[in-house]
């Protein structure tokens, strides 16, 4: 394919139906097809990125391999696709105006009045055109955040109307709407819909693929309908039922031929329709396992979408263990010594989930004490990680006031310190160790038996780290300091390899998973999870 074709997803009549998931099935499925793809996300926040919002607001903070804080939509991308994004696959409002005001500053608009259009327009269209330049690839799919008629969407709208009108037929819109189900009428109403595209037309975009998302199956009738009241052709139409998984989306997508609608109005050939074989032999296995294996999350924010990543990859691992991965949410701000056999009861494994500050830590120390007493699977994460370390301070070398220096500056048993360049950071946002980083495992660790490889990468995202000051004490007493970083010499991985699964990576090998690739620590955590409950039966 001579030119890159671009494809915009945007969403209306209420936000949060998915339109991350259609992105994504989308690009999987022209992937199928053999084609180059890349996925990018804009979001009408002026928060330069998602790294400083809270978690209760706004799902999981999702990293790309070079360090960037990103929407968790990402984390869907690369869960389907495979695919690595960067930095130039997120952007947001805060970004494109800080870029604008930097130019304007440095005088690159030679005195011009800066306005919307077209300046910010302009930088819209330039970030969204960068990568098909760059990567020459084949589609470069958008998706535009937030709902339309949203006032800060706006500018990304008009850079849409723009792109369509200047590239003709290397450009679509695929629109998703909602078509709610009226119990007490027995009706499903179409009329939100119309109204959704109603806006978008006043706007300059006409759609030229709608995808409707339903909790209902939609009849003939309701599609054509919608076709002729929407101005879009009859074979664009096509539904989004809700499915037991949102890894089904793809294949349901297929069916409807919502790839085939898309290649036919690029004007690109259709060819033969991809069998989708190792994502169907996938469900296949996952929709098999009746089996369960249940899992405590041990975490503060009690919301599915802050550890979204790693409740998919327990899914996936889950399912390549022919297993159903039963998640149970416990809130560490809960636990107690008192109370801790009674909240973890009939978990198989727990993982010790990240986070940031004070509250809810001491819970998750007193559960990571609880199981490595009691020899349970226990795999922490990040803080999780640092929360195992601190536990094993305080009740196996015996510092009562073992702590981090994010959480007690005057502990003189710093276990978990900030890092000398961290020190005298100011700015909150994109300033910790972000990314994909090195690690070197050692010979004879449990951890090289999982991995099967030496040399590592995961990504981080995290400002303290284990304080080396510490390690001969802590190998000496039976945690074993198993990862370093080459460069820095930081510990990046903690094993006890006298119990069944005992392990904590500084890293979050959840960034790295995907359908057709599960990370394998997450494969094994489950199968040791497995086999504890087996014993306990």
């Amino acid at each position: 394919m001579a030119e890159t074709k671009y494809i915009f997803v945007t969403g209306g009549v209420v936000s949060s139906l998915g339109k991350g998931i259609i992105s994504s099935s989308i690009g999987k499925l022209l992937q199928a097809r053999g084609y180059r793809i890349t996925i990018q996300k804009f979001d009408p926040y002026i928060n330069i990125d998602p790294g400083t919002l809270n978690p209760y607001e706004h799902g999981e903070c999702y990293v790309t391999v070079d360090g960037m804080e990103t929407d968790l939509d990402l984390g869907h991308y690369e869960r389907f696709t495979g695919i690595q994004t960067t930095k130039a696959n997120s952007l947001t409002t805060g970004r494109i105006y800080k870029s604008v005001i930097d130019k304007e500053r440095r005088g690159d608009y030679l005195g011009k009045t800066i306005q919307v259009v077209p300046h910010i327009t302009n930088e819209i269209k330039r970030n969204i055109k960068l990568l098909g330049e760059k990567q020459q690839y084949d589609f470069v799919i958008t998706e535009i955040g937030g709902t339309i008629g949203d006032i800060e969407s706006m500018p990304f709208l008009e850079a849409i109307r723009q792109m369509k009108w200047e590239m003709g037929k290397n450009a679509v819109c695929v629109h998703l709407t909602y078509v709610p189900y009226l119990k007490a009428a027995g009706e499903l109403k179409t009329k939100p819909t119309q109204h959704s595209v109603k806006e978008l037309q006043s706007v300059g975009i006409q759609p030229d693929v709608l995808v409707l998302r339903t909790e209902k199956h939609l009849g003939e009738g309701i599609l054509k309908k919608v076709a002729s009241f929407c101005n879009v052709d009859y074979d664009c139409v096509v539904q989004s039922e809700d499915l037991p998984s949102i890894y089904e989306v793809p294949v349901n997508m297929q069916k409807q031929g919502l790839d085939t609608a898309l290649l036919r109005k690029l004007g690109v050939e259709i060819g033969e329709t991809p069998t989708l074989g190792p994502w169907k032999r996938f469900l296949e296995r996952r929709n098999n396992a009746t089996e369960e294996v249940v899992i405590g999350l041990v975490g503060k924010y009690d919301l599915q979408d802050a550890y979204k990543s790693i409740r998919e990859s327990l899914s996936q691992a889950g399912t390549y263990n022919d297993r159903k991965t039963i998640l149970k949410f416990i809130n560490s701000e809960g636990i107690t010594k008192e109370n801790v056999e009674e909240k973890l009861q009939g978990v198989d494994g727990i993982v010790v989930c990240p986070g940031f500050g004070q509250r809810g830590i001491e819970g998750k120390i007193v559960a990571a004490h609880y199981t490595r007493t009691h020899d349970i699977p226990t795999f922490g994460i990040c803080l999780g990680m640092q929360m195992m370390v601190i536990e094993f301070a305080r009740n196996v070398l015996g510092y009562a006031d073992a702590n981090s220096r994010e959480m007690d500056e005057k502990t003189t048993h710093n276990v978990i310190d900030i890092m000398e360049e961290q020190k005298n950071i100011t700015n909150m946002g994109g300033t910790m160790r972000l990314g994909a980083y090195e690690c070197v495992l050692r010979q004879g660790s449990r951890t090289l038996d999982i991995y099967k490889n030496e040399h590592i990468q995961e990504r981080h995202r995290h400002r303290y780290e284990f304080n080396n000051d510490y390690i001969k004490e802590y190998e000496r007493h039976g945690m074993q300091c198993v990862g370093t970083n080459p460069e820095s010499n930081l510990i990046e991985i903690v094993e006890i390899p006298t119990l069944k699964w005992y392990i904590g990576t500084q890293f979050h090998p959840e960034y790295q998973s995907t359908v057709l690739n599960p990370p394998p620590l997450f494969i094994d955590f489950i199968k040791a999870a497995i086999n504890n409950k087996k014993r306990n039966e």
